[in-house]
């Protein structure tokens, strides 16, 4: 099939996790992305290692977030290599950046710089709080986006400090926003025939992912998050909502009625909560009473008494377990892909499906420089 993005170029200059995962999203829409990297040392996530994990060289981190891109290196700072590398984005229709803010423009890579080489340039940057304020010199790093963000106080129970989010979310998000205005962009483009700048930020986009609970507090007089001292999962909603221990393992329990919950469960004492207004005041006392009752019997024993009345519930399960249950196979969700013949690995596949089809790539991430020559002959030798 024709992808959508086939035919447009791209050049990443980011590194890490947000700008590349952006550009990820853009090849596996079809795209061509040029990973352009520092010779030798390149991008510095070829050695964010999140475990003891290594492939060929490189972290796993670094081969998940870059597969399905072509390997270019050049040194920014060598005018030669510059050179090479404004001749590339001459010819493209995107380019990706998480430079800290100021650093494009002293390379001479700055938006007004290409604008002028490349009107029709979609330049995508990335910062870690915009471009303007005391922040601005702060490292642009996951963790300390979610700690500023207050997002860490929505998380664990009322008697823990701040939990954050073990993932790195605010990198991921800025990520995916910023290739929804690459994508707005270019439809404009295709409008207008002009480029644009996109630009977004992790502190903006991990306060976008709290945008209900964040409007919750402009609106409730300044209140503070209230998280449940028992079995929190969202600190702005009722009992039931939680995750329980079982005889062996853990249940999730979302939106319910209590009493109804008490009948099905054969808990009486669940049956005497029967005003829905006062569920999230007593939120602590209705869960502390589910925990203890649920944890005398098996998950699929609560399943089997649950599911059928349509109580919204599941099981917590582990990744082998996930990996192992024909909800998850039906998916098809692992993909193998090869940096050579030598070396492959497993990852997951783009999660968007085009006109019904599952989108996969078998092209491993590059080796720093690993396509310049192919690149130069095809993009460079006789271009102005």
């Amino acid at each position: 099939m024709v992808l959508p993005l086939d035919g447009l170029l791209v050049i990443d200059l980011s590194q890490f996790l947000s700008g590349p995962s952006a550009a990820l999203r853009l090849a596996d829409l079809g795209a061509r992305v040029i990973k352009v990297e520092r010779p030798v040392v390149g991008d510095i996530g070829r050695q964010l290692y999140i475990s003891d994990q290594v492939l060929d060289g490189d972290s796993t981190l670094f081969h998940a977030i870059n597969r399905n891109k072509d390997g270019f290196s050049a040194d920014l700072k060598s005018p030669a290599d510059l050179d090479r590398v404004l001749r590339l984005i001459d010819q493209a229709d995107v380019l990706i950046q998480n430079y800290r803010p100021g650093v494009a423009q002293r390379l001479g890579l700055g938006f007004e710089d290409l604008k002028a080489r490349n009107p029709r340039l979609i330049y995508g940057s990335v910062s870690g709080y915009g471009t303007e304020g005391p922040w601005v010199e702060k490292p642009g790093q996951d963790l300390l986006a979610q700690s500023l963000s207050g997002l860490p106080w929505l998380n664990g129970d009322s008697e823990q400090p701040p939990v954050p989010v073990g993932l790195a979310a605010a990198d991921i998000l800025a990520g995916a926003h910023l290739v929804q205005g690459v994508l707005a962009c270019l439809v404009r483009r295709g409008i207008t025939g002009q480029g644009a700048l996109v630009e977004v930020s992790l502190l903006e986009s991990i306060l976008d992912f709290q945008f209900e609970v964040f409007t919750t507090h402009l609106n409730d007089g300044g209140k503070l998050p209230q998280r449940a001292r028992v079995n929190n999962a969202h600190a702005y909603l009722a009992a039931p909502y939680g995750l329980y221990e079982t005889q062996d393992g853990y249940i999730a329990i979302s939106m319910g009625s209590v009493p109804r919950l008490g009948e099905l469960l054969k808990a009486p004492a669940l049956e005497t909560y029967t005003d829905p207004h006062r569920w999230f005041e007593l939120r602590d006392e209705i869960k502390a009473l589910l925990a203890e009752h649920l944890r005398h019997e098996s998950t699929a024993h609560w399943l089997s008494l649950l599911e059928p009345f349509d109580i919204w519930c599941a099981k917590v399960m582990t990744w082998p377990e996930l990996i192992e249950h024909d909800g998850f196979k039906v998916l098809d969700w692992i993909q193998r892909v090869y940096r050579d013949e030598h070396v492959s690995f497993e990852t997951t596949r783009c999660p968007i499906r085009v006109d019904g089809a599952i989108l996969t790539s078998p092209k491993g991430a590059p080796r720093i420089g690993q396509h310049d020559e192919a690149i130069s002959r095809e993009l460079l030798e006789g271009a102005s």
